[in-house]
């Protein structure tokens, strides 16, 4: 989701400082809080009866504050040891504009937007990110829809003339250069990509490909690794995410061994926690999981170098018998950056066997 995908930021002027020379105090609300009313900024909010455009999509949106770009995948390599991978893409508005509207010009070093992109791999009990920043509209970073095109700097996924995407990204005791077929069925979260976040019905627009198969080269401290296995790749932007009364959320991509698939995911902590999910059967037939057909538990606990965390959990949607078992492997995985948080591969036990990803954030401790 992420990245609710995924990752809260704590702050438009600490991103400036890196891509502005600019300073100032934090706001309380993140990277991905809620305006608070009447303070939209002029930025479009999604609502009940929007709906996904593609490939149009596919590209950046000046018009909303927040969206990312996302990819989990839980690879093997050629000796058959699980590796998993992220790379996350986020754009931040800073002043809305008109999708008809034209860029302005990259000479005058404008600042409508800021980007930041996160890439991690975990493999053996360890685990490696980095992240990057870019202001916008400067030919730095951006999106382009068709043929997709999500770039930062070198780290870049592209659409090549066959339709398969190639990844590439790199940091410090990392990379990796991955081929990505993707599969034809785009999901729709939530109603027809409307996908609530809050019990009063503030959210965000959200598809995702579930069904991507990824071929390449992964390098961890100079030793290289053929990989393949399957990937999953969010889209979503809003202009809303988070009240400044939820904590953060907890979000999980699943992918079964009958075929399978489940994302849900939680906003907030306790009884007031807003969930939601998607569940697509092994048919591929796609159905929306309300709050109430989702129950969400954790069941175990690991002490880390940032904080408590949960890496066990049970899930339950009686309505499609499924009754799971999600476990973290051992070792730390924190994608340590401006804003802490856990991005983890997980294995699916239970009524069901399989593997997936777990993203969580609000658990560390500074």
């Amino acid at each position: 989701m992420t990245s609710i995908r995924t990752v809260v930021l704590v702050v438009i002027p600490l991103i400036l400082a890196s891509v502005a020379g600019c300073s100032g105090e934090p706001p309380e609300r993140g990277f991905a809080g809620l305006a608070e009313e009447g303070q939209d900024e002029g930025f479009r909010q999604p609502a009940q009866g929007d709906r996904i455009r593609l490939p149009a999509d596919w590209g950046a949106h000046p018009d909303y504050r927040i969206e990312w770009w996302y990819l989990t995948a839980n690879l093997t390599t050629a000796d058959g040891q699980p590796l998993g991978l992220q790379w996350t893409q986020f754009r931040q508005g800073l002043e809305p504009r008109s999708p008809e509207t034209p860029a302005p010009d990259a000479t005058l070093w404008p600042l409508q937007s800021a980007w930041m992109a996160h890439g991690a791999v975990s493999f053996d009990g360890q685990h490696w990110f980095d992240e990057r920043f870019a202001r916008g509209d400067i030919g730095q970073a951006g999106a382009m829809a068709a043929p997709l095109r999500v770039w930062l700097d070198h780290w870049q996924l592209t659409e090549s003339a066959d339709r398969t995407w190639q990844l590439s990204a790199s940091g410090n005791g990392w990379s990796y250069d991955l081929r990505l077929t993707p599969g034809d069925a785009v999901v729709r979260h939530g109603n027809k990509g409307f996908s609530a976040k809050t019990a009063d019905g503030q959210g965000s627009m959200y598809f995702s490909l579930t069904d991507i198969a990824i071929e390449g080269e992964v390098v961890l401290d100079g030793q290289s690794h053929s990989v393949s296995g399957p990937g999953w790749l969010d889209r979503e932007w809003s202009s809303q995410f988070l009240r400044s009364d939820q904590r953060g959320w907890d979000w999980f991509a699943l992918r079964l061994d009958d075929g399978g698939r489940l994302m849900l995911f939680q906003v907030g902590d306790g009884d007031d926690a807003f969930r939601s999910g998607t569940w697509i059967d092994p048919r591929g037939q796609v159905h929306s999981l309300a709050p109430d057909q989702i129950r969400l538990e954790r069941t175990g606990y690991r002490n880390t170098g940032r904080g408590r965390v949960p890496v066990r959990w049970r899930v339950e949607v009686p309505s499609r018998s499924l009754a799971l078992e999600i476990q973290a492997p051992s070792g730390e995985y924190w994608n340590d950056g401006l804003y802490p948080y856990w991005e983890s591969p997980v294995s699916v036990s239970g009524s069901a066997s399989g593997h997936g990803y777990m993203e969580l954030t609000g658990y560390d401790r500074n």
